[in-house]
């Protein structure tokens, strides 16, 4: 599971309030939403771990920046502020989401590349996943890192493929030294 103990225990609750008022997919997508938001914004992450900002003012800009969220998740980011717990926001989301997921019978792909993934490749890593993994319910998690180069990193649950650049010439080097 992802993130803290405190943070999968506060997305039990939610993901349990989710099942109970029948609401979980508006809630995956709300967390889903938050979470990039949250991803997107470095001063926002900074907001959310400053202890000079009060509990009152970090509510306010959270209940403003996510207002068209649903009453569920608005009482969830209150919950976490008034706990002071404003700092793991991004870590329940995160782990919400795994745990929706892993209910689901979801499998997420993360791969990694040194530029954005085309909606093209996008598809043929979708579909080859897919394939590896026998599921047909497949999301793709893209991270970008420049310092793999080229190629990419494929890793299903506990399974990884590394197809980088960076990783070839790294091999590349230990066979070398071998040598001499």
């Amino acid at each position: 599971m992802r993130g803290s103990r405190a943070a999968i225990r506060y997305a039990k609750a939610i993901l349990q309030e989710a099942k109970a008022s029948n609401s979980q997919e508006i809630l995956f997508q709300e967390m889903q939403s938050v979470h990039q938001t949250i991803k997107g914004s470095r001063d926002l992450q900074l907001m959310l771990k400053s202890p000079i900002i009060n509990t009152a003012d970090k509510k306010a800009s959270l209940l403003k920046i996510f207002e068209g969220t649903s009453d569920t998740t608005k009482s969830f980011i209150n919950v976490l502020v008034d706990n002071q717990r404003a700092s793991i926001l991004n870590d329940v989301t995160m782990s919400y989401i795994h745990q929706y997921n892993e209910a689901k019978g979801v499998k997420v792909a993360k791969v990694t590349t040194a530029v954005a993934l085309s909606g093209d490749l996008e598809t043929k890593v979708l579909a080859k996943v897919k394939e590896v993994t026998g599921s047909s319910q497949v999301t793709i998690e893209n991270s970008i890192d420049p310092t793999i180069i080229g190629g990419f990193i494929l890793r299903v649950g506990d399974l990884q493929y590394n197809a980088s650049i960076a990783n070839q010439l790294s091999n590349i080097k230990r066979e070398f030294n071998k040598s001499l």
